[in-house]
């Protein structure tokens, strides 16, 4: 009997380790990585860059169930002008696309807990919610498992507690360390999965998963200096406000400030699962939360965060590479579509108070220029055959700002959020010709003002009437 064929996108972070490893027994698996890797241990690779949605068509060609990890909390390109929220939303929507364009009849996403009591969510926990709905946005079945605190070795949340508590002897407390949480084993978690790779239909919709401790995450501190051998004062400060609670962690801990002040933001909410039949389905044999830090810390040991190396690596990559991402959520005119904003945009820009400034089109290409220039300074193509009413997409292929001899052509993308709310214009892969130094001061900061000033201009514009939806159907036209 043939095995189900599992892609696994986040397959080199410490869940995705985890699972590759339980899973290969029973399933294909294959994992999703930005390089190439060799095949080991029964688990295959592919090459897949998830702000690509041709590369993530190629990755889950032939794929039946598709798990996703992912969370973008760190830089991948040289400069990053974009909120984790709405890069997070761009590699979702590229993976449940692709998904519902190459057939994969089920995705499986972990993302965090939702607090209820109607207080508005942290940035981090409604950036995982609209994730969530995102990957169920173009009609592929959702199984969503939704966690807190998991405990494993090689998490970063879990790094980031250790390492407070081993290093800092006077803790001091800020409010949200009195907030309740539910941790989670991590093997507890691979037992979810599992479960619901055995009977997908039983798991469609969102799940809460936790282990069998509820707890402040002071008293988490405290069992945590226990199993450390550690004696620890602890003394509550309630004036401490999340971004100094940010910059004390960070520091204390080494680990990046853009990882560790959207966890921070988040804790101050309750983080206590609800109850469901898959979280019963746990509770018979749930590790507890110092049985699960001890086998954390044993295992830690003996094999160090999966992607520390792989991060230290991008780090090097990155700054060579000299490339651009740059992404912006802008309102939506009612009843525009992508395509209708990608030509008032060439239509809008020749307006805007820089001096000198051109635009000219031809067809699908449309060339800036300097008044007293005739090499333009950038030119833009429209890819007609891959834009649709609800993704627009230009390739950069030349001018005078513009590198084009790179691994990957620069592209310029307006996309309708799956709500159609929104319309998010992105940049990927640009290079720019100008000094580094320069670029930043001058070409990088003028593109924000143009975003900035063209979302006030589609804030008063009025679309023509047509039908906008996002397509629930897979088209050939979706592609990179």
């Amino acid at each position: 009997m043939k095995r189900p064929t599992i892609a696994i996108a986040g397959a080199s972070g410490f869940i995705g380790s985890a699972l590759t490893r339980a899973l290969a027994k029973d399933y294909r698996v294959i994992g999703l990585s930005r390089r190439r890797r060799p095949a080991r241990d029964g688990v295959e690779w592919r090459a897949c860059d998830l702000y690509s949605l041709l590369d993530v068509e190629n990755a889950l060609e032939g794929c039946d169930v598709a798990i996703y990890l992912v969370h973008s909390m760190l830089p991948s390109a040289r400069l990053t002008q974009a909120s984790f929220s709405d890069l997070d939303l761009i590699l979702a929507d590229n993976f449940a696309r692709a998904a519902a364009s190459r057939g994969v009849r089920h995705i499986v996403y972990l993302g965090g807990l939702v607090p209820g009591g109607g207080r508005e969510l942290s940035p981090h926990l409604a950036s995982r919610l609209e994730v969530e709905r995102t990957l169920g946005a173009y009609g592929t079945p959702v199984t969503a498992l939704r966690a807190g605190l998991v405990v494993g070795a090689g998490g970063s949340s879990l790094h980031i507690l250790t390492k407070l508590v081993h290093r800092l002897p006077l803790m001091v407390l800020p409010r949200w360390t009195s907030s309740p949480t539910q941790p989670i084993a991590l093997v507890d978690v691979v037992r979810a999965v599992q479960r619901v790779l055995a009977e997908p239909e039983a798991h469609v919709g969102a799940f809460d998963i936790g282990g069998p401790d509820v707890m402040s995450y002071r008293e988490m501190m405290e069992r945590t200096a226990n199993v450390l051998g550690s004696r620890r004062r602890m003394v509550p400060v309630p004036l401490l406000t999340p971004r100094l609670s940010t910059l004390w962690v960070a520091m204390v801990t080494g680990m990046p400030r853009a990882l560790v002040g959207p966890l921070v933001r988040s804790l101050e909410h309750e983080m206590v699962a609800r109850d469901n039949p898959l979280l019963r389905w746990l509770a018979d044999g749930a590790l507890g939360f110092e049985q699960a830090l001890e086998q954390a810390l044993f295992d830690e040991a003996g094999a160090p965060e999966p992607r520390m190396a792989t991060r230290s690596d991008d780090r090097s990559r990155l700054r060579p590479a000299r490339t651009v991402r740059s992404v912006q959520r802008l309102p939506r005119p009612p009843r525009a579509t992508a395509r209708w904003v990608a030509h008032e945009y060439v239509r809008w820009l020749p307006s805007v108070p820089v001096p000198g400034l051109r635009c000219e089109t031809d067809g699908p290409v449309a060339r800036f220029h300097a008044l007293w220039m005739r090499t333009p300074l950038l030119v833009l193509r429209l890819d007609q055959e891959r834009t649709t009413t609800d993704r627009a997409l230009f390739y950069v292929t030349g001018g005078l700002l513009a590198r084009t001899d790179g691994p990957r052509p620069g592209r310029f993308e307006f996309r309708l959020t799956p709500d159609a709310r929104s319309v998010v214009a992105a940049v990927h892969d640009f290079s720019p010709t100008l000094p580094w130094y320069v670029y930043e001061a001058t070409q990088a900061l003028g593109h924000l003002v143009v975003m900035r000033l063209f979302g006030r201009h589609l804030a008063r514009a009025a679309a023509p009437e047509v039908e906008v939806r996002a397509s629930p159907e897979p088209q050939r036209a979706l592609r990179r």
